[in-house]
């Protein structure tokens, strides 16, 4: 009896705060806002447990039954298991794996980088939080476009003062130099990603090669005063996956001062549907990843030694890795494409949606705009969240508003993310979107 009512007392304990909750916690953590995607995410579940048909344009993640992963990674891991390649890897990556990263970049990039410029992790989000850690003190600006992934969070989980730069669709939901410019001036991070999650679209030549520039100036002048530099994080885990002749660019093959300033973000977990697999790398300037290898070492969050293993011989393997490529990326486009004309022949029925040509990545950038409408309920659709909730329930369609990734407009604008769904799904799902939006009063 004593031990029965021991375990009862501490659930009950487990769950009580006690009388001031808030002083539980750091402030950092009292104010950090959960995920948007992984709570709507929630909701699309919940609908597929009573046996709804949800078309799930939610996550940025795949199906292992609509995007398996590789042949030759799967195999790669199961034989590094079979040898036993189970314990702790290097901190900061095997050597083959590091290697193999440096001999793709030099190949397929054009970036010839030392072997001590390449770190890895257990996926892109360690990498992106070390290099805030080495980088951004308390009170440092960093500056970032909007919608963006998770750069206002990592801001406030490094007490920086984020500085959002918010972009239009006319730009393609890319800043402009504009835009840019004037904010430079004692930044100490400017972060970029293209391909872009979550509008689907990528930066053009003559932009990244104006703020390349601008960052190389910037720099010189703060060299002349004796001030910390300005560096780039630039984003392009989504790279391998461009469309319809869009050109893949980086900031040090336009101008090759910038590679002392930059650091990439990359991984095996959207260029090869892996993303439970966890293998991010970063590259960049020895001494800045050199930090960030310490600070990593400490969190331990490496990549698992046999996904290392197999990552490293399927990068070698150029021709596997080219044939994977194309057929990996014709399915993701095939489905984008069919996506934006579905929405594209609604728009012009009349409906109220429009859709941004895709680019890259495995997102659509599309509109719902039927604000001031009234639902078959009586609900006037006001805001996105009313309509991405009015179209989850009336036609099983689970989009995700771009306030998930940092927008504060209520405009209408939705990231559609397809690796989740096959195209028979989006076919089906079109009739009951049309459906719908001509429901409304």
């Amino acid at each position: 009896m004593t031990e029965i009512r021991l375990a009862a007392d501490v659930a009950s304990l487990a769950r009580d705060p006690g009388p001031r909750p808030a002083l539980r916690v750091s402030a950092m953590a009292s104010r950090l806002v959960g995920s948007e995607v992984l709570r709507i995410a929630g909701e699309v579940r919940a609908l597929v447990a009573e046996g709804r048909p949800v078309c799930d344009l939610t996550v940025g993640d795949f199906s292992p039954r609509q995007f398996p992963i590789p042949d030759r990674l799967r195999e790669g891991i199961r034989d590094a298991l079979d040898r036993g390649e189970t314990n702790y890897p290097p901190s900061d990556g095997l050597p083959e794996l590091r290697e193999a990263v440096r001999r793709l970049y030099a190949r397929e990039l054009g970036l010839d980088y030392p072997l001590e410029s390449v770190l890895i992790a257990g996926g892109a989000r360690p990498l992106i939080y070390c290099l805030y850690r080495t980088l951004v003190d308390p009170g440092d600006r960093v500056v970032y476009p909007v919608p963006s992934w998770n750069n206002n969070h990592y801001a406030h989980l490094n007490g920086a003062i984020g500085q959002p730069v918010f972009c239009r669709p006319e730009s393609r939901f890319m800043p402009t130099r504009e835009q840019l410019l004037p904010l430079l001036p004692g930044a100490r991070l400017l972060c970029l990603n293209s391909p872009l999650n979550p509008a689907g679209t990528a930066i053009d030549r003559g932009l990244l090669e104006g703020i390349s520039e601008a960052v190389v100036a910037e720099n010189e002048a703060r060299t002349r005063r004796g001030e910390r530099p300005l560096y780039l994080m630039y984003d392009h885990i989504y790279w391998m996956l461009t469309f319809g002749g869009t050109e893949h660019l980086t900031p040090p093959r336009l101008v090759p001062e910038v590679a002392r300033y930059t650091v990439f973000v990359d991984g095996i977990s959207k260029a090869f549907a892996a993303t439970g697999l966890r293998v991010g790398y970063a590259v960049g300037p020895t001494d800045l990843v050199g930090r960030m290898s310490a600070i990593l070492g400490h969190m331990g969050a490496w990549g698992p030694r046999p996904e290392q293993v197999a990552t490293a011989a399927f990068l070698d393997d150029a021709a596997s890795l080219q044939e994977w490529t194309r057929g990996f990326r014709h399915r993701v486009e095939s489905r984008l494409e069919r996506l934006h004309r579905g929405l594209q022949a609604l728009g012009a029925r009349g409906l109220p949606v429009e859709s941004v040509a895709p680019q890259g990545a495995i997102y659509l950038a599309a509109r719902f705009h039927p604000f001031g409408r009234r639902t078959p309920d009586g609900v006037v659709l006001e805001t996105n969240e009313q309509v991405r909730r009015y179209l989850l329930e009336s036609a099983a369609f689970a989009i995700v508003p771009f306030q998930a990734f940092g927008a504060i407009e209520e405009d209408g604008w939705f990231r559609l993310s397809v690796g989740a769904v096959g195209e028979g799904d989006i076919e089906a799902a079109l009739p009951r979107l049309q459906a719908a939006l001509e429901a409304l009063g």
